[in-house]
């Protein structure tokens, strides 16, 4: 879509055209400087309300020329839409720090924003329409257009036409600028002597008054900006201007907003999941709780350093500290997931992304066990991102967070591998470390008290979507069955390591739920993983790693 100036640019080329008809050229010559020409010709400055006056004298004529640079052509992209500006008005808007639009435009790029965002404004375009409007203070938005609609044959433009304003636009026009703080973008105060009249009669402003201004400040604007003490912001376009005020808007709403509760965080997780215009709001209360353990993650929140024989205590506070500290993302991840189509798988597995960042440095001296636990964040998460993939049917998303993203320790070089191996549970979790910290309940030692543990503290985040405890557990067999087989899926023999669990045990692998059988029957060329890239596509591959998984528990299955 042209600019202001690009449309002028363009009305006088179709001016010189017809004025000189003969010359090819016209058109271009007056093009490449409106402003030489204009003067030259007309023996007066170039402005924007003898242009119109001179191109289309009649408000008919000046409807159908003003039509092409406005609305968008049958058939094509619309590149006429709102600019970011625009948009960004919308959001204030939408946040309630906006309530009416004073606007000297008559396109509809303002009322197409909004609807964007899903307001429906109240517009007002003809004096006429001012009797029966809604009371400003009880509407969500009022567009006030001044000069009216582009489409309307009772637009104002030329000089004559912007002399005065119809009584009752002429009291509206009071009442605003009375009543409500004002923020002036992209007005020259040159041709409006209507509203240049209005703005001057204003008694002292009760509110605020920001007068940005990009290029030459006019006479009356400095007289304006003047008399009513204005802020005088230059040098900042309308797009600049707008879309940094809501940057600043939302880091206040930041600061002065409480944390809200898991509960309440879930609940407005749901309500923006079917949401397209309520993705940004999704994404930011999914990351925010991922900054939350970030945060409360470092050396000084969670040592990593332990005398040798008090290593163990430190190693069940951790333990209990992570878990608390990702409350908050495991519920946004069980449920977001569960719920979701696919539309934000991007924003779980940037929550993974992140978490697994936690080991990216090492501290100077550490205890091996406590620096391996700064992975349990993101083992949590993908725990959780899996079973729920699982649970609702969506297990090509597996195919993503088991091999994305690939990571190596600081001190392995270059040799990165993908969560099905780093964050395998009995490499994040020391199996002596669980059973001083989650023994069985008769005092003895689980046979995987990592598999255990994490069943059971995981459990709460999937209340509200599984409520059947026998599901539950079926669908964390599952998803730590399909986790090992990735993780066998290596011809490297000593990175061939499943993650044992209790899916290992007869009752879930054998004839109690034959989840072995039952996987085995699934694998054809169709098998949702492999058509979501795991195993490289590749039949045999999946195959393979299934036959070296079941052959791994029938060597190791229950002396880990």
């Amino acid at each position: 879509m042209k600019t202001g100036w690009g449309v002028v640019q363009d009305i006088v080329g179709k001016v010189a055209a017809v004025r000189d008809p003969d010359n090819p050229e016209a058109r271009a010559e007056a093009m490449a400087d409106p402003e030489t020409w204009w003067e030259a010709s007309t023996s007066e400055p170039l402005g924007y309300s003898a242009l119109l006056a001179a191109a289309a004298p009649k408000p008919a004529s000046r409807q159908a020329m003003l039509a092409e640079y406005f609305e968008p052509e049958e058939g094509q992209d619309d590149s006429k839409g709102p600019t970011a500006a625009h948009r960004a008005i919308a959001q204030l808007v939408k946040r309630g720090s906006i309530r009416v639009i004073l606007t000297t435009n008559f396109d509809r790029l303002t009322e197409r924003a909004l609807q964007e965002v899903g307001i429906s404004p109240q517009v007002i375009s003809r004096p006429e329409q001012i009797k029966g409007i809604k009371p400003l203070a009880h509407s969500q938005v009022t567009v006030i257009k001044l000069h009216g609609d582009y489409a309307d044959l009772e637009q104002r433009n030329t000089v004559d036409e912007l002399e005065t304003y119809p009584d009752e636009l002429q009291g509206l026009l009071q009442r605003v600028l009375d009543e409500y703080g004002l923020i002036v973008c992209g007005w020259s105060a040159d041709w409006d002597e209507a509203l240049v009249r209005t703005v001057e009669g204003t008694r002292p402003r009760r509110y605020p008054l920001f007068w940005s201004q990009y290029g030459r400040f006019s006479d009356a604007a400095r007289r304006l900006t003047a008399q009513h003490d204005a802020v005088v912001i230059d040098g900042k376009s309308a797009d600049e201007l707008f879309t940094d005020l809501v940057r600043r808007v939302v880091a206040l709403d930041h600061l002065t907003t409480a944390p809200i509760t898991r509960d309440v965080a879930v609940v407005q997780l749901k309500r923006a999941l079917p949401d397209p215009l309520r993705r940004i709001e999704l994404f930011d209360l999914v990351d925010q709780a991922v900054t939350q353990i970030i945060d409360r993650s470092t050396p000084e929140h969670k040592p990593v350093s332990a005398t040798p024989t008090a290593w163990a205590d430190t190693f069940g506070s951790n333990v209990r500290g992570y878990r608390a500290d990702s409350d908050t993302v495991l519920h946004l991840l069980a449920n977001g997931v569960f719920h979701d189509n696919g539309t934000h798988d991007h924003v779980w597995q940037r929550a993974v992304e992140r978490l697994v960042r936690l080991r990216d440095t090492t501290p100077g001296r550490y205890n091996e066990y406590l620096e391996k636990l700064r992975h349990l964040p993101a083992l949590l998460a993908v725990w959780t991102i899996g079973v729920a993939a699982v649970l609702s049917h969506r297990e090509k998303l597996l195919a993503r967070i088991l091999y994305r993203p690939e990571w190596a320790t600081p001190y392995s070089g270059h040799d990165r591998q993908g969560p099905a191996w780093y964050l395998n549970p009995n490499r994040v979790l020391e199996v002596e470390g669980m059973h001083a910290m989650h023994p069985s309940g008769d005092g003895g030692k689980f046979l995987y008290p990592q598999s255990n543990w994490l069943k059971h503290t995981l459990r709460e985040p999937f209340r509200l979507v599984e409520p059947s405890d026998i599901a539950y557990h079926e669908a964390c067999a599952r998803f730590e069955f399909l986790a090992s087989m990735i993780a066998m899926d290596t011809d490297i023999d000593f990175r061939a390591y499943p993650w044992a669990g209790e899916f290992l045990l007869d009752s879930t692998w054998g004839y109690d739920n034959n989840l072995a059988a039952a996987i085995e029957g699934e694998l054809t060329d169709m098998w949702p993983l492999l058509a979501a890239g795991a195993f490289g596509g590749e039949l045999p591959r999946a195959q393979k790693a299934l036959t070296a998984l079941t052959g791994w528990r029938g060597k190791h299955g229950r002396r880990w």
